[in-house]
């Protein structure tokens, strides 16, 4: 394994694009992971990149959990084979339901330097270095908002309504977005939200012919020796034009009673689901309403964290924890009863989980939101935002907070 040194952040930005679009010509199976430098509790995902010829479903991975290293990527309607559930809305890609591989090549991409795992280094190193990309710029589309502003007032209402009459106590409400119609590059479309949208979970995944762009801010689950850490997010607003602004911003997030109660729903969620799989009293919040700055954003992220039992599969810590509260609301169930009834889209990718898995059984996985997914075959996209919906939510401040964290992703797509 060569350690190909000296590298400095110029070269390392251009042997990553290079890289992924070589990966994106030689395999039909790719992930690249990395966290933009951006400051997070716990850290963000490792600079990574792996690929592979072929690709399995959850249930095979469940066999090589804690022998192999895989990538791993889960779509929200997964959660049918978790609960006695259905997914009864119109599909906009027909995206597979778990996509894992375990990587013929391995590239780690630090700062000064690149460790490439394989078994002719030198000629993979050599490849990328020389591989040429002249790619088209990429057009502008017109976006089509799967739900009016209307018919979200009014599903807001009656979600509302649910909670007076007992149903639950907050739900995670999305709208969905569709684009389409013309040849789009992904890689451009990625390299551009990541320079709009920076994030400590951001990745590139493609499953042959669909891509995942994702510029998250959350983690799902992180799992390191026998420790587990879920940082749900609940509680969003933007960022200040000036420092005085967003001081006063962040402030007043903090202080909101509003977004405190959705947060601590989700960690009061989050904790019954990881006390399913962790020894009895381990399960303990380290950080309670911590608001972190992002690109556009403020979030309100709390991190709980436990000690996993001996010899939990990965299909066990699964069926306990997914999907993520933050995605759903509480209770689980119920709510996602819900979503099927008050939303017009099948979720698919969207708010499901994606990351990598070591050959010891330590994984990172971060929740898809701020993402595209596009199909090159078909040329169709979409992406989908939301926000939890509590009895006194506000609906057009909720609808505005939508369009916020939708803002990034359709400058890319317009071409802005």
């Amino acid at each position: 394994m060569p350690i190909m040194k000296g590298f400095q952040l110029s070269l390392n930005h251009q042997f990553v694009r290079q890289l992924i679009y070589w990966a994106d010509y030689h395999y039909p199976y790719v992930g690249f992971f990395d966290n933009k430098n951006i400051e997070y509790p716990n850290g963000g995902f490792q600079r990574l990149f792996l690929a592979a010829h072929q690709a399995f479903e959850l249930e095979t991975a469940n066999q090589w959990f804690g022998k192999k290293e895989m990538a791993a990527m889960l779509s929200y309607d997964y959660k049918n084979k978790i609960e006695k559930l259905q997914s009864i809305n119109p599909s906009l890609l027909n995206c597979p339901e778990s996509v894992f591989f375990i990587p013929e090549i391995k590239i780690e991409i630090l700062d000064d330097q690149v460790k490439i795992h394989h078994t002719d280094p030198q000629r993979i190193f050599e490849e990328i270095c020389d591989f040429n990309p002249n790619p088209d710029k990429n057009p502008s589309f017109e976006i089509t908002a799967l739900t009016t502003r209307n018919s979200y007032f009014e599903n807001v209402k009656a979600i509302q309504n649910n909670i007076v009459e007992g149903d639950m106590y907050e739900l995670n409400y999305c709208m969905g977005f569709k684009f389409g119609g013309k040849a789009w590059n992904p890689i451009e479309g990625f390299f551009d939200l990541m320079e709009k949208s920076p994030m400590p979970f951001s990745a590139f995944f493609k499953s042959e012919s669909k891509y995942l762009l994702c510029a998250s801010p959350e983690r799902f689950l992180k799992k390191s020796g026998d420790k587990l850490i879920a940082q749900p997010i609940k509680g969003t607003i933007k960022r200040g034009k000036n420092e005085l602004e967003d001081a006063l911003l962040k402030e007043k997030l903090w202080n909101s009673e509003k977004e405190r109660a959705e947060n601590l729903m989700i960690v009061d969620l989050m904790r019954n689901d990881m006390s399913k799989i962790s020894f009895t009293g381990s399960v303990k919040v380290e950080e309670l309403f911590g608001v972190y700055p992002f690109s556009r954003v403020h979030q309100m992220i709390s991190t709980v964290s436990s000690t996993i039992s001996e010899n939990k599969s990965l299909l066990e810590i699964i069926h306990a924890t997914f999907p993520m509260g933050s995605m759903t609301g509480a209770p689980k169930i119920k709510c996602m009863e819900l979503i099927d009834q008050y939303e017009d889209f099948k979720r698919g990718w969207f708010s499901g989980t994606l990351g990598y898995i070591d050959a010891a059984g330590d994984f990172d996985l971060c929740v898809i939101i701020r993402s595209i997914i596009f199909d090159k075959e078909s040329k169709k996209g979409y992406f989908a935002v939301g926000s939890a919906i509590t009895y006194d939510a506000d609906a057009a401040y909720e609808y505005e907070e939508c369009l916020l964290k939708a803002s990034a992703i359709v400058e890319v797509l317009q071409g802005n």
